[in-house]
């Protein structure tokens, strides 16, 4: 079977870049926005973003099973999801206040708080660790063999994108925003960037779960495992994140919504093959492609589910992107450091009204 045949088996590649080239910010109608006008009760709508993605499992879980619906509907609320491809288009919508709470990777996060001089967002709760990988062709077993070939990632400045470019750099190979160096970097959509590798156009790509999984049924090996690269295997994937003046405005709907997501990451930890299936479902209806089951439960293995945003693991990053050049120092300089970031008092009141161990 070529390449080409096989993606169209896995992915439905057309469909899938088709849909993902269509999905855009749904912007609410002014009347329904929480703004300086309106008071704590007048906001109807939360605006939710995340991505078409199994390391956004929790929100595909609890969107598909009603789970923000039932938190928010006594408080009088309605939920309007946008799905996106990467994080640096879910912070644009973040920065612009067409978005209130996403689901975002830590690098995304790290750019919203810096260029808003660490007043725009802060982060409510952990979502998802682990799931990101190197993937290549079968032929390149060293990383020095990387060095004149082209490598995707799902956007410029995502948190896979600076993995790799730190990654690159500290074995001695070169990148650039322009696309030349020693390695080649190419940001696309996931599913544009599997397209790229089975028709030979790039050597692979540094992306998350479940398009590692569907890179190595379509030929690719793993060549790093991004886990393998943190201690005690452990790093932050996916935060949760809302806009401080809907935090400040509207308390008690981000209460209502950590409930939920509370109750989805219970699900997932309990139904563990139902959410397998409510998220491959989910991808397939969002990008118009039928997904393997056999992708999602191998890419399943290699993500953890939890509320901890492992804050640690964040400020990490940022010194990754400071290395390579996505990250002005001075911006990290100026807000102090990461410490205002987080606002996990509601998250906290939540679990303890579980009986569950507050994050610290």
């Amino acid at each position: 079977m070529s390449r080409l045949a096989k993606l169209l088996s896995i992915v439905g590649i057309s469909a899938l870049s088709l849909a993902l080239s269509g999905c855009s910010f749904f912007i609410s109608d002014a009347q329904s926005r929480p703004d300086g006008n309106q008071n704590a009760d007048a906001v109807s709508v939360l605006r939710l973003g995340y991505f078409a993605n199994l390391t956004h499992a929790p929100a595909l879980v609890a969107v598909e099973r009603g789970l923000f619906e039932t938190k928010l509907k006594p408080l009088g609320i309605a939920l309007e999801p946008t799905v996106f491809n990467a994080g640096p288009d879910a912070v644009t919508a973040l920065l612009a206040g067409s978005l209130d709470i996403a689901y975002l990777g830590p690098n995304p996060t790290i750019n919203a708080y810096t260029v808003s001089n660490g007043s725009a967002v802060r982060v409510i709760a952990g979502s998802t660790s682990g799931g990101a990988a190197l993937v290549v062709s079968k032929d390149i077993t060293q990383i020095s063999q990387l060095a004149g070939k082209t490598l995707a990632t799902p956007q410029l400045g995502n948190t896979q994108d600076v993995a790799l470019r730190y990654f690159l750099k500290t074995h001695g190979l070169s990148t650039d925003k322009t696309g030349s160096g020693d390695v080649s970097i190419l940001p696309q959509s996931n599913a544009e960037g599997l397209s790229a590798f089975l028709l030979g156009h790039t050597a692979g790509a540094w992306v998350p779960e479940p398009w590692v999984s569907a890179y190595v049924k379509a030929g690719a090996q793993v060549l790093v495992n991004e886990s393998d690269l943190w201690p005690n295997h452990e790093f932050i994937n996916t935060n949760v994140v809302v806009r401080s003046e809907f935090l400040q405005k509207y308390p008690a709907v981000v209460a209502a919504f950590l409930a939920a997501h509370l109750d989805s990451l219970d699900f997932i930890a309990k139904q563990p093959a139902q959410a397998q299936k409510i998220v491959a479902d989910k991808i397939g209806e969002v990008t118009g492609s039928k997904q393997d089951s056999s992708v999602i439960a191998s890419a399943w293995k290699n993500v953890a589910f939890g509320f901890d945003p492992l804050a640690k693991t964040l400020a990490v990053s940022a010194d990754h992107a400071v290395a390579v050049g996505l990250l002005a120092p001075q911006l990290v300089k100026d807000v102090g450091g990461f410490g205002d970031l987080y606002n996990l008092d509601l998250l906290n009141a939540e679990l303890r009204s579980r009986n569950l161990k507050p994050v610290d």
